[in-house]
């Protein structure tokens, strides 16, 4: 451009009329790379990297400008996938003077979540010049420090920045970096499936073999069950002849026994006359003791109306009913009147005979 002298004020002006982007963006180049080197000298490099991600990050925020066209690629890839995805999106700017603050802030707030698998930083392409919003010490210090592992798809193929540098996975392209995403959670699920897989064989191989276990168990019960009740059988079989052979003996000894004791009546048929005469003597007993036979002689029992025997005069009052039992029947009667007598030696328990009473039939 051409320059101008103001000799009043001694000032020189350049009027420019082009610009060389060699110059500009080599200064660039050296500011992104002394922030790399302050990077790796404070151990920041690598930190975010050193992060797990989830076997199926599911739950990612994003942190892009909602307008463009990086995040209608980005979603559309999520979309098209069928799965499950729950995106959590902070809309911010991606080049100019509030872009670097509005980033930063926007990884910080997300990575303070902890209901999130993963965060992504997300911008299609441009300018070097307009990418160099990624370069930023304050973005790369915000990845490094995030609690949440970081997926950057930043420009195009060729684009490198900072922010790529410090981010736990580097991708291309917003729809690569959803791409990844989406092959990693598939990824997972075939592993899921192929370890369902192998539980379910082991399983149906373990019942298998536990039927046959139980097959052969059971045969061997049905095998010693039949065996212990032929074996009953067999026991129960011989104690049964062994009682048989015994009560036969038992019987036949008794039979001996009895024909000898008969044969010995035979013989001697007045061993059995002491016997015969005691039971004579026994039944003459009885019959004396018999109060029927008392009763024949003109003695008698009387009951009150309830039944109770009547012993002594004073047991009665003028006015109860009695019964009087004879021999051949009986006679109820009422009191008149009642004479008590000092009591006396029982003539009949002097003589040795049983009370009327105690030979009650009744």
């Amino acid at each position: 451009g051409p320059l101008d002298f103001f000799a009043g004020s001694g000032q020189l002006g350049l009027k420019m009329s082009g610009i060389d982007p060699r110059f500009t963006l080599g200064d660039l180049a050296m500011q992104r790379d002394e922030v790399l080197r302050r990077l790796v000298a404070s151990g920041m490099y690598d930190a975010n990297r050193r992060r797990p991600l989830a076997a199926a990050p599911l739950r990612v925020g994003v942190v892009t400008s909602v307008d463009s066209a990086a995040w209608a690629d980005f979603s559309h890839e999520i979309e098209r996938s069928g799965l499950g995805f729950q995106l959590r999106v902070i809309d911010v700017r991606v080049q100019g003077e509030w872009a670097v603050g509005m980033i930063t802030t926007a990884l910080r707030s997300l990575g303070r979540h902890d209901d999130l698998d993963a965060l992504v930083l997300i911008r299609g392409g441009g300018a070097r010049s307009e990418l160099a919003t990624f370069d930023a010490e304050e973005i790369a210090m915000a990845i490094a420090t995030s609690p949440l592992p970081v997926l950057t798809g930043l420009g195009h193929e060729i684009d490198r920045s900072v922010a790529d540098e410090v981010a736990h996975t580097a991708l291309k392209t917003p729809t690569a970096c959803a791409t990844a995403l989406v092959e990693r959670v598939q990824a997972f699920s075939q592993r899921s499936e192929l370890a369902w897989s192998a539980i379910s064989r082991v399983a149906e191989r373990a019942l298998g073999s536990s039927e046959g276990r139980l097959h052969e168990v059971a045969l061997g019960i049905r095998h010693r069950t039949l065996g212990a009740v032929e074996g009953g059988d067999e026991r129960l079989r011989q104690r049964a002849q062994r009682l048989r052979t015994g009560a036969d003996r038992l019987v036949e000894r008794a039979d001996a026994r009895l024909d000898t004791a008969t044969a010995a009546m035979r013989r001697a048929p007045g061993r059995l006359d002491p016997e015969v005469r005691h039971l004579d003597a026994v039944a003459a007993r009885v019959r004396l003791l018999d109060p029927v036979t008392t009763m024949a002689r003109g003695w008698s029992i009387t009951r009150t109306a309830d039944g109770r025997t009547v012993r002594d005069a004073a047991d009665l009052a003028p006015g109860t009913e009695i019964v009087t039992t004879f021999a051949r029947g009986s006679a109820s009667s009422r009191v008149e009147s009642v004479e008590s007598v000092e009591p006396g030696p029982d003539p009949i328990t002097a003589a040795g005979s049983a009370r009327p009473e105690e030979t009650d039939p009744a």
